[in-house]
């Protein structure tokens, strides 16, 4: 009986051992056409994340073509200034552009960083102005502009001015607003010679007060650039804050090339531009556009200028003195 038993235990061992290899000699079962293009589909479809690179200059900006600062302007920035074309040697390459959309970079600052539209602004390409345009379509204005005015003789002698033209451009020198004004008071001398401006031109003038609301709206909590500003913002009855001035006239990095107080807009032009400028009638739309190229030549050493001229050394402080109270004299 035991002998028998042993010999049943022998043979069920053997035949487990005999299963097992077989198992284990059988390839794993393959998946089904179906199953494994679902699975992967499913992986190809699983977007990589992306990693935030920084800019880098791109091949088509010349150190030899930069004459600008911060911005990246600027460039002034806002809001941003009239879109900087993209694409172009000249201009923005479509990668940088994106990566400054992304990060709330303005065009002003790019094209200040790596100046563009400094030789290539609209004053050299020869873009024509559109005179009496009044607001330029499709704006998108920045946080820079520059201003320029055109006036005309009042007063017995025509010696007071009043407000006839005015015109102003963006960061890269576009028109942005153009305009004949209808002065208030009577026209004592045209100053044709000067301005090319004749009654003529007051049938298609705007009147006063369009016209400055217009030009205050534009001007409004940005960066104004232009030469003796204070005259053009006389003729226009307007304030700005003086933070917010830039003054090709009184920047001291342009008084060697003055001959009295202050340098004259059409020898900055010929100097540090190689422009020639107001050889007939003067134009706002050409002055404000010169105005803006010299702030823009020289705006790290304005940006300078104007820090240590308004801005509050560090550790400051912003509370007001109190005056000292003195005690009333009374009379016996």
């Amino acid at each position: 009986m035991a002998q028998e038993l042993s010999s049943n235990w022998k043979k069920l061992q053997a035949k487990i051992k005999a299963e097992s290899t077989t198992a284990a000699s059988k390839p794993a079962t393959k998946r089904k056409p179906d199953e494994a293009s679902e699975s992967q589909s499913k992986r190809q479809t699983k977007r990589p994340k992306l990693q935030r690179q920084t800019p880098r200059q791109d091949t088509a900006f010349s150190k030899a073509d930069s004459r600008g600062s911060k911005s990246r302007p600027k460039p002034m920035g806002i809001a941003q200034s009239s879109a900087v074309s993209r694409g172009s040697s000249s201009t923005i390459a479509p990668s940088l552009a994106l990566w400054a959309d992304d990060n709330d970079i303005s065009a002003e600052s790019l094209a200040e960083a790596y100046g563009l539209g400094v030789r290539n602004n609209v004053l050299l390409n020869g873009e024509k102005p559109r005179i009496n345009e009044g607001l330029a379509p499709n704006l998108n204005l920045g946080k820079y502009v520059a201003i320029d005015c055109e006036m005309v003789g009042i007063g017995p002698d025509g010696y007071d001015s009043a407000l006839a033209r005015v015109s102003l451009v963006d960061f890269h020198g576009r028109q942005v607003y153009d305009s004949y004004v209808r002065p208030k008071e009577r026209v004592t001398d045209w100053r044709t010679k000067i301005t090319g401006i004749t009654p003529k031109h007051m049938a298609s003038a705007r009147d006063f007060d369009t016209v400055q609301k217009e030009v205050a709206d534009l001007l409004k909590g940005r960066i104004v650039v232009g030469h003796d500003i204070r005259h053009d913002l006389a003729a226009l009855i307007l304030t700005h804050p003086v933070t917010y001035i830039r003054d090709t006239a009184r920047f001291s990095g342009f008084k060697q090339y003055g001959n009295g107080p202050k340098p004259a807009l059409r020898t900055l032009a010929k100097e540090l531009l190689d422009l020639e400028i107001q050889m007939g009638h003067h134009s706002s739309i050409e002055d404000a556009k010169v105005a803006m190229l010299l702030f823009r030549k020289k705006k790290s050493e304005f940006d300078m200028e104007h820090a240590n001229k308004y801005e509050k050394p560090p550790g400051t402080s912003t509370k007001a003195k109190r005056k000292p109270q003195h005690s009333k004299k009374h009379k016996h």
